[in-house]
């Protein structure tokens, strides 16, 4: 009987730690079930399907010359009154008085003066002095002869100064020569620049952009496109903030835009940043860009 009931203890032992056993793990997959089972999809931002400005560029560089401009050469031993220059001007203003004769301004612009001629020290040397209109500037590029038949008088151009590439200066196509240069193999054209502050100076080297063949086309960010061999995807987002991975045809990119040929639709919802986050027929917490 002894040994007998030492065999049952042990085999009631036995089942009791199997089940403590079974009872645990359920309790633990349980606790991570309700831990970790329900998180909230995640936070992605999403945007809007818009019509945005395109167009197609062509980018050259250029050199700033003034509207106007005009140069008075006087002897040193001339001038009555001291040159006051790097001044605006008006048309009629006194810009300098020499003995013999006033020079007054042919029209309105800065002072200035391009160099001495003759011994530094002689007092019959000679300064030229300069007077430019600097309201419009105008700059001569050379374009690729395959961007002549696009090529019109009146065009969009931006530019920008080397000195400060952060500014833009808008303008047009002035002038565009008849003409391909046979040796270039490129055609002129000649661009007007809006200066009114006289922030461009003659001489400056412009970068300049010029905008052809404009369209308002359906656009979406550049980050928001996935690339997969030789086909472009998206995330567009349902109704129920489901997300579907589909093919789309683009166009040209601008400013960190590109262009929709096909796939989607004006004011469809489509994820916009945090890609990898994204899985397709998942759910998402869209934040409005």
């Amino acid at each position: 009987m002894k040994r007998s009931t030492k065999i049952t203890s042990i085999i009631i032992i036995f089942f009791l730690i199997i089940a403590i056993v079974v009872i645990g793990r359920m309790m633990i997959g349980q606790h991570f079930a309700k831990k970790f089972g329900k998180r909230p999809p995640p936070g992605i931002i999403v945007t809007e399907v818009v019509k945005t400005n395109f167009s197609e560029k062509i980018e050259s560089f250029g050199t700033a010359v003034s509207k106007k401009n005009e140069s008075f050469r006087v002897k040193r031993s001339e001038l009555i009154t001291e040159l006051d220059l790097k001044k605006y001007v008006k048309k009629g203003d006194l810009i300098v008085k020499l003995k013999d004769k006033n020079i007054v301004a042919p029209f309105n612009g800065i002072l200035g003066y391009r160099g001495i001629t003759g011994d530094i020290l002689d007092s019959n040397n000679s300064i030229i002095i300069t007077l430019d209109d600097n309201s419009i500037i105008y700059s001569d590029l050379k374009i690729p002869e395959i961007f002549a038949p696009v090529i019109k008088k009146g065009l969009p151009i931006k530019a920008r100064f080397s000195g400060n590439k952060n500014k833009i200066y808008n303008g047009v196509v002035y002038a565009v020569s008849s003409r391909i240069n046979p040796e270039t193999r490129s055609l002129l054209i000649r661009v007007e620049i809006n200066n009114i502050n006289s922030e461009l100076i003659p001489g400056s080297l412009l970068e300049v952009t010029v905008n052809y063949n404009e369209r308002n086309s359906l656009g979406i960010p550049d980050t928001s496109i996935m690339l997969e061999g030789d086909k472009i995807y998206v995330y567009k987002v349902s109704d129920k903030n489901i997300t579907n991975k589909i093919e789309i045809k683009t166009g040209i990119r601008n400013d960190g835009y590109v262009e929709v040929i096909s796939g989607l639709n004006q004011d469809d919802n489509i994820v916009a940043e945090g890609l990898k986050k994204v899985r397709p027929r998942g759910k998402i917490k869209p934040i409005k860009k």
